[in-house]
């Protein structure tokens, strides 16, 4: 028998009375204040979805893709294994899982569909089913026809789980070794140190994840603001496919050294890279930078850079001028190529910081010259390696934000890896664990001090006996904000090939609200 309720004539009286009684009455001054809300449990995603661009359209071009989860770790600081998921184990009806899948390749409007090629393409082995966090998958896909990739996380696999896409082109225009991070779907991305220069081959990756279209905005601004661009309407981004953009042909104002990119979605959402390609320089991807702040961090600039080009664009309606300071391992200096940098609203500015590390690697900080007026800002630097001509090759860092609990780049190796991590305003403890390599090693652990101010540059920790691409995964125990970087360096025929991805908080774990009162009804 269900518990008794009062009629709606009883309901209306109690409230007449209450009512009455209410404005009769002033409340006591001592009355007790409601009770506070209990405090938001962190609890970890049960879903996480990620897109990889196509690689290069190079038929010499070999990628390898990693996929990792690290595990979850008890309340003692110890890794914990486990598969989990709604399910269970591996075999349950819920499974926790990791997939990636092919997208389809879709054609700007106004240009002819893509052509089906005769023979259709091999598929790669996608690191796509990780079984088990705190182990990484691999798998390789060669030549110039591999499709961008969309996937999901699910289960014990979802929390953190990220996957790194690497690709070695030894020849040709679009030579070098291109690194990056596979990026989760957004609505709202920001690409500063692009180019439509004429040296430069610029593409915007657009790919749509979701089961219905989306509609996707590029705004252009360089040195004089606004550019015009010839896409009025929006770009139509099919479900699951994927749309590379060059953008030469966007516009038809001069051609600019640097621009800033701004993407954005009328409807659905996207994941979106930038794939940079210089005649001279070699190629790399741009990744997004962190979304626009009064101080900007760009981790992980290496000790030998020969060139290092900072790229800003302010997006208010104020200009920012910018404190310009690079962290070091012995403390923080300002550069003395430049040592401020003035930004007006709606324009991107590029500076050359010439000399910046003078053989010391650091991390570039941006901070606004009155701390009262900080201006929100998005940055990228240009960094090249390497002396002259063809033996030169370029990677790009963005802005990036603080690892605020947890945050991992999957594919290092066991030669070639270094880690950059910096503590801009106050000292730190930091975690750093090498994971066993995708066919086999045990892995290590390794606590570094930061001291403020200043950036620890170390070879990464490599997992005993390693086999194959391992992944780093950096926690922050402890003290203020913390930023890393990982350069990778796979050295060819004399071209000093490097990328660097900076590590982004993988947000495994969420904030649950606790309900101040609970309201169910219950059947006797």
């Amino acid at each position: 028998m269900k518990r008794t309720t009062l009629s709606l004539i009883a309901a209306a009286a109690v409230l007449a009375a209450v009512t009455g009684a209410a404005a009769m009455t002033a409340p006591a001054p001592e009355a007790a204040a409601p009770a506070a809300a209990p405090p938001a449990a962190r609890l970890p995603v049960e879903r996480a979805g990620l897109l990889c661009p196509a690689p290069s359209t190079s038929e010499v071009a070999e990628t390898t893709y990693t996929s990792y989860t690290p595990p979850a770790r008890n309340a003692a600081g110890q890794p914990q294994d486990g598969q989990g998921g709604e399910g269970g184990g591996a075999g349950g009806k819920n499974a926790a899982e990791a997939v990636l899948k092919p997208a389809a390749k879709a054609a700007l409007p106004g240009e002819d569909a893509v052509e089906k090629p005769a023979k259709k393409p091999k598929e790669p082995k996608v690191p796509a089913t990780v079984t088990k966090p705190g182990t990484p998958v691999a798998a390789e896909a060669n030549g110039g026809a591999v499709p961008a990739l969309t996937g999901a996380a699910n289960g014990a696999l979802a929390p953190g789980w990220t996957v790194q896409q690497t690709t070695v082109v030894p020849a040709g225009g679009a030579r070098g070794l291109l690194g990056l991070t596979c990026s989760a779907p957004d609505s709202d991305f920001w690409f500063p140190a692009a180019s439509t220069a004429k040296e430069r081959q610029d593409y915007v990756h657009l790919t749509n994840p979701d089961d219905s279209g989306a509609v996707a905005d590029i705004e252009l601004y360089g040195p004089d603001g606004t550019l015009k661009t010839e896409v009025t309407e929006g770009i139509p981004v099919p479900a699951h496919s994927t749309v590379p953009v060059l953008l030469s042909t966007l516009t038809g104002d001069p051609a600019q050294q640097d621009l800033t990119v701004h993407v954005t979605t009328r409807s659905g959402r996207v994941g979106a890279a930038l794939g940079a390609a210089d005649d001279k320089l070699g190629s790399d991807w741009l990744p997004a930078a962190a979304d626009p702040a009064g101080t900007v961090m760009l981790p992980g600039i290496p000790a030998d850079a020969t060139s290092v080009r900072l790229v800003a664009f302010a997006p208010g309606d104020d200009d920012a001028d910018l404190k310009v300071q690079l962290v070091t391992p012995t403390g923080t200096i300002v550069p003395a190529s430049a040592d401020s940098v003035h930004v007006k609203s709606g324009m991107t500015t590029g500076v050359d910081l010439a000399g910046l590390t003078r053989g010391e690697p650091g991390s570039l900080l941006l901070t606004p010259a009155d701390p009262k007026k900080p201006t929100p800002v998005v940055a990228a630097v240009k960094v090249v390696r390497g002396k002259s001509g063809e033996k030169q090759e370029v990677a790009f860092i963005p802005g990036t934000g603080a690892i605020e609990g947890r945050a991992t780049v999957a594919d290092n190796r066991d030669e070639g890896t270094t880690l950059a991590v910096s503590a801009p305003a106050e000292g730190a403890q930091v975690r750093i664990t090498a994971s066993a390599g995708a066919e086999g090693g045990t892995p290590v652990t390794k606590n570094v001090t930061v001291k403020a101010g200043t950036t620890v540059s170390m070879d990464a920790p490599v997992p005993d006996g390693v086999k194959g691409p391992y992944a780093l995964t950096v926690e922050r125990l402890s003290g203020g904000p913390v930023y890393a970087a990982r350069t990778l360096e796979l050295p060819q025929d004399g071209v000093p090939m490097f990328t660097v991805q900076t590590f982004t908080d993988d947000r495994s774990a969420v904030r649950v609200p606790r309900a101040r009162q609970d309201l169910t009804v219950l059947d006797d």
